[in-house]
């Protein structure tokens, strides 16, 4: 009896303790206790019509030290019913009596779809969600640029088609230009890949950007993977931009093909008659492999810069290459790199693929070969009808009858900070690059540079002529 008795009176007491702690530990009421939150607007970024968005959060704050009950949380303004709400796990429009405990925090989460705006650049959406605390309101604005695209899906091109820039493309599964068709994409066209979808040219590609309206082959998410990451740095978004043994006459003018998992991938091996493909003030980076990949067919590339990919920048398997006024570089991120820059292969006996096509043929001039890991895979060229002339190496070597007049284990120092995400191939003002080139090997198709600057009688080095940064 005495245990039993005992037992209640211990009850009790911890009743009335917890109580107590309850009262304590109360609801604030006083108007100066407001919810903080972790942003002013939530940007959503750039969104393409008629197509949810991703989700973006935000985090909701009680720096008091009581429980704080928001008492409505709702939007508001014209553009409201375009978002939708999660507010700590639950979805609704407008929420009630919303707790958060002393010094503790909630997630609010918004997605949106928004309606076709019918007009060639993006719209701004915003509205207001508005918190409603001890009487006084609080708000934050979330905001989405929406987008109008083009959408294909498995698109094949059967005849001569011009893409204008009016809307961008958002791409799904492929897109293809059949044998004998033409595609021509106009300067300032932006097309956009899903995850999973690629390009495959059979027929003839002419994408002619110019200065200032480059064309962009990019993967379709858009904004930042986290905090200040953007996906513009993100390899592997979708497959890449492939060039058949039935292609012909291709040109990538100030394009710009990023976020690849297999860059750009030249297959000659089974052509009757040469494959090529000219690239001018163009940029291929951000390979999940390699950026430029080739396989028996003819690149010409002047003024481009071809960068960050995990098995090396450009590789080339027979067929005759120019490379004149380009940047050739590797910072890429997201793993151990699986090659050198700038790799070679069939080029003699010893590496003989078996194909029985002539054996690998590269001039390479005025071009910088600079990053992370082993700049080229052939340290001698004896015998081998492969010449770099007047190149920025990092390897510490020596001219000889292949490697002519070259800066041997010289830092170009370009802007790139790769620890802060950043990457600019263009030098800054101490470069050894500046003014070092080599003016009788300046081609015409090289005389400007991406900016439209003029490289002059005192060229630099690589891609970009030098201008000093803001």
């Amino acid at each position: 009896m005495k245990r039993t008795y005992l037992s209640y009176l211990l009850f009790f007491v911890m009743a009335l303790v917890g109580l107590g702690s309850c009262i304590e530990d109360g609801y604030t009421t006083s108007s100066s206790d407001q919810p903080v939150f972790s942003v002013d607007t939530l940007q959503m970024g750039v969104i393409f019509t008629e197509a949810p968005s991703t989700t973006h959060r935000f985090t909701v704050y009680n720096r008091a030290s009581k429980a704080l009950n928001i008492s409505k949380i709702n939007l508001s303004g014209e553009n409201a019913s375009l978002f939708r709400l999660n507010v700590d796990g639950f979805t609704g429009r407008e929420f009630h009596d919303v707790e958060i405990r002393a010094n503790d925090s909630i997630f609010v989460f918004v997605e949106t779809t928004l309606p076709a705006n019918e007009r060639s650049v993006p719209v701004e959406v915003a509205a207001s969600l508005d918190f409603l605390t001890n009487g006084v309101t609080s708000s934050v604005t979330v905001a989405a640029q929406g987008r109008d695209v083009r959408r294909l899906y498995a698109e094949t091109i059967t005849s001569d088609t011009r893409f204008p820039a009016d809307k961008a493309y958002q791409i799904f599964d492929s897109l293809v230009v059949a044998p004998g068709a033409t595609l021509t994409i106009d300067p300032g066209a932006e097309l956009f890949f899903h995850d999973g979808a690629m390009m495959v040219v059979r027929g003839s590609l002419k994408a002619r950007g110019e200065i200032g309206k480059e064309i962009t082959f990019s993967g379709d998410r858009t904004g930042n993977v986290a905090a200040d990451i953007s996906f513009d740095i993100m390899s592997r978004q979708w497959v890449g931009l492939f060039f058949t043994s039935t292609s012909r006459d291709n040109e990538l003018s100030y394009a710009h093909v990023c976020n690849t998992w297999q860059g750009v991938t030249v297959d000659g091996t089974d052509a009757t008659e040469p494959v090529e493909l000219t690239m001018v003030n163009s940029r291929l980076r951000n390979s999940g492999d390699r950026s430029l990949d080739v396989y028996h067919a003819n690149i010409n590339a002047y003024g481009c810069e071809i960068a960050e990919a995990a098995n090396g920048a450009v590789s080339l398997t027979g067929g005759k290459h120019v490379f004149n006024q380009c940047t050739l570089a590797n910072y890429y991120l997201f793993t151990a790199l699986g090659g050198p820059i700038l790799s070679f292969g069939h080029v003699d006996a010893d590496s003989d693929d078996g194909s029985g096509k002539p054996y690998t043929s590269a001039d390479i001039s005025n071009t910088i070969i600079y990053g992370l890991g082993t700049d080229i895979s052939h340290g001698d060229l004896t015998g081998m009808d492969i010449y770099l002339r007047r190149c920025i190496l990092k390897s510490a070597g020596s001219d000889d009858d292949n490697f002519i007049n070259c800066l041997w284990d010289t830092d170009p120092l370009f802007h790139t900070v790769r620890e802060d995400y950043y990457f600019d191939y263009r030098v800054q003002e101490e470069s050894p690059a500046i003014g070092a080139a080599d003016p009788s090997l300046l081609r015409p198709e090289a005389a400007t540079d991406r900016y439209g600057l003029p490289r002059g009688s005192a060229p630099d080095l690589g891609a970009y002529v030098y201008s000093p940064q803001d």
